[in-house]
């Protein structure tokens, strides 16, 4: 990577309760892991979910004098002006390896703002037809997909533009986050209805994160699974999702970090 080219990762998607936060900080702190710079920009002043999970983490680190990796942090608000400040906050952050910038759950300037920069977007979703509405239409008998819905047409549209201003492209991953086993047709039948829609529009569907009781209690303490050791019991449980965002930063497919050149892949 150009040492003055931060690589944009944009968690994108307008239907709440998908995870994305949680993705996010994990993203970021696995990238961190790994020795990368990492920038992160929460576009949500309100909920500054985020934020706070990354204050909660230093705010530990310090009551329990733990050497935990640290990432820069900004919160943007979504005003008249604040485009101009998301650019200018990423362009002060060029020199960082990473910035990965979480989109509030609804429609924004500053949304789409992010997405017409992003390098990377990943978009995570559950695992229901309920989320799968938000890229796309089925029908209701055979669950074909009939046509590309309204965030798909954005991030379209984003592509266009970021093709016309510097001629660079941008790689969409969709998450598949929360499986459940005990829903085995339903997968198959989201599953089925991603795989047609990926060829027509042009994304990857990659493993994300399961739903675990561990994803929310680590909030309070700003801790992922790469913070294991700080924990006070680990289980089984706490491996098996370890192993899970293993799989989901490998799938991401992202650059090599600058300082090592360590594969982004081996983070976790």
């Amino acid at each position: 990577m150009a040492a003055q080219q931060a690589h944009l990762i944009v968690l994108g998607n307008e239907k709440g309760g998908s995870g994305k936060s949680t993705t996010a900080v994990h993203i970021a702190v696995a990238l961190a892991h790994d020795g990368a710079r990492v920038g992160v920009v929460d576009l949500d002043a309100r909920q500054r979910t985020v934020a706070r999970y990354l204050e909660n983490r230093v705010a530990f680190a310090r009551k329990r004098d733990l050497a935990l990796v640290q990432c820069e942090v900004a919160v943007i608000a979504d005003g008249d002006s604040d485009v101009e400040k998301l650019g200018a906050t990423l362009d002060g952050w060029a020199g960082h390896d990473f910035v990965v910038v979480d989109t509030p759950g609804r429609d924004s300037a500053l949304a789409r703002a992010a997405l017409a920069r992003a390098d990377t977007l990943v978009t995570p979703m559950n695992d229901s037809f309920v989320d799968f509405d938000l890229i796309g239409q089925v029908d209701p008998e055979t669950f074909k997909v009939k046509r590309p819905s309204f965030f798909a047409e954005m991030v379209w549209d984003a592509r266009k533009a970021r093709g016309k201003a510097d001629g660079a492209t941008v790689d969409w991953v969709v998450l598949r986050n929360r499986l459940s086993s005990l829903e085995a047709r339903n997968m198959r039948r989201v599953g089925g209805a991603l795989d047609e829609l990926s060829k027509r529009v042009g994304f990857r569907v990659a493993p994300g994160l399961s739903e675990r009781v561990i994803y929310r209690e680590l909030f309070p303490r700003g801790l992922t699974l790469l913070d294991i050791d700080a924990l006070e019991e680990v289980s089984l449980s706490h491996v098996a999702a370890r192993a899970e965002l293993r799989a989901m930063i490998a799938a991401l497919g992202l650059p090599a970090v600058a300082a090592g050149g360590a594969a982004v892949s081996a983070a976790a």
